[in-house]
């Protein structure tokens, strides 16, 4: 009998995921270990492996097929002494998940649909004349005057879909709006408009639709967790930069016939590292109903990739070189901008680092990213005039940064001494080395 290769769960947190890329084709030999499939999950992009030898049988989902759940037949592979034919008549078919994300995806040009040749929808599971379709198909059909008891859906049950209408026949003159539409909008909109009700006041606008990948999706409802649920506070520190932008090029000319380049993030990941040791109390995390104080220094550091961001973590940050932090900073942003970083490599931490600098930001604040205890924000260096302790004015380069704090791990008194401890690092930056 042949076996089904289901859809791998490549994270603890992974629930669906897009078959970016088919490795292998119908006939092909494979054996355990061998490169099948590349996966792509809310984050990464990663190769998935052949878990036995024989021949793959039947490839059962589409390259580019978003929104597979986890442990939905994908393929199916045949053992030696297995032909083709046996998995011909009786194939077992994705999820009705995977089926509507093959439908609903935008890359995929929808068949055309005739209202007036199109099959007769399928049944409803009631046994009634109900028709299945989306509130936006409704309307959809409405305003080209389709007829749905006439059109197949592509959705569970045959449920009617947007992408089942793209492809019907040209819209007739446009239809009066509903009276739900011209009624005068209420005093005040609710806290969560649904898509409907967006999509129906934009209706005589132009726009283009973006569907949400697996990354937007999860950026989404995790910095809406952290808005909702965290008690952030902030607070604020001018640093200045003068001696460690001076040491820094002193650094990098006797560090330069090894090829190493060291960045001012560097100096701030580490000068964060350390100051979480000399702070151990802010070295924390919300576990839901405790806090875990950890030993070691995980501090992840944010990284714009094309769509969203990563924030991969450099773990025991504490105990590695300016250098070190660098090459591994290089490497780990380099594979995050190719989605090619592992679930471990930016899951964990306690602490992150958001440097908008780099793009003239003088000063934000950073929303947490759970379930870490705090988010140092950093600013561009800026050239301003300083009052010294003795009273005199003099020019230095001043950075901005600002530490939001999860209130539930860490108290105010405690956010102030690690924010004090950062600046004290980073406005002595010969002190790191010792």
């Amino acid at each position: 009998m042949p076996t089904e290769i289901l859809m791998p769960a490549l994270s603890p947190t992974m629930e669906d995921g897009t078959l970016a890329k088919w490795l292998v084709n119908e006939g092909d030999s494979v054996a355990a270990g061998d490169l099948i499939a590349e996966i792509e999950t809310d984050k990464a992009t990663m190769e998935f492996e052949a878990s036995d030898d024989g021949v793959i049988g039947k490839l059962l989902v589409d390259a580019g097929t978003e929104g597979i759940k986890v442990n939905t037949p994908i393929a199916l592979l045949l053992g030696e002494s297995e032909k083709a034919e046996v998995i011909k008549a009786d194939a077992p078919m994705p999820s009705p998940a995977a089926r509507t994300a093959t439908a609903t995806t935008e890359d995929k040009t929808p068949l055309a649909r005739d209202a007036a040749t199109t099959a007769p929808r399928a049944p409803t599971d009631d046994g009634g004349a109900r028709i299945l379709a989306s509130p936006l198909a409704r309307r959809i059909a409405a305003e080209k005057g389709l007829d749905l008891g006439r059109i197949n859906g592509s959705g569970p049950r045959g449920r009617i879909v947007r992408a089942d209408l793209e492809g019907a026949t040209a819209r007739p003159a446009p239809q009066p709006r509903s009276a739900a539409v011209e009624r005068p909008a209420p005093a005040s909109m609710p806290a969560g408009p649904d898509a409907e009700s967006i999509m129906a006041i934009y209706a005589e606008r132009a726009y283009s639709e973006l569907p949400l990948d697996g990354m937007r999706k999860t950026i989404a409802a995790r910095l809406t967790e952290a808005k909702q649920t965290i008690p952030h506070f902030y607070l604020r520190r001018d640093i200045r930069l003068d001696a460690l932008l001076a040491f820094r090029a002193q650094f990098n000319r006797q560090l330069e016939k090894r090829g190493v380049k060291l960045s001012v993030n560097d100096f701030i990941i580490k000068a964060c590292a350390l100051a979480l040791q000399q702070v151990p109390a802010a070295n924390a995390v919300w576990a839901g109903d405790r806090i875990l104080r950890l030993v070691a220094s995980d501090v992840a550091v944010a990284v714009a990739i094309e769509g969203g961001l990563f924030t991969p973590v450099l773990r025991d940050a504490e105990t590695k070189t300016l250098g070190q932090l660098s090459a591994e900073m290089k490497d780990l942003a380099a594979r995050a901008r190719d989605k090619k970083l592992a679930p471990n490599e930016y899951q964990g931490g306690s602490f992150a680092i958001s440097n908008l600098g780099m793009f003239g930001i003088d000063s934000f604040d950073a929303v947490i990213n759970p379930p870490h205890g705090a988010i140092l924000a950093v600013g561009a260096g800026v050239k301003k005039a300083v009052v010294t302790d003795d009273g005199q004015i003099e020019p230095a380069t001043v950075m901005s940064a600002t530490l939001s704090v999860d209130h539930r791990v860490i108290d105010g008194a405690v956010g102030a001494e690690l924010l004090a401890a950062i600046k004290e690092n980073l406005e002595n930056p010969m002190a790191m080395l010792a």
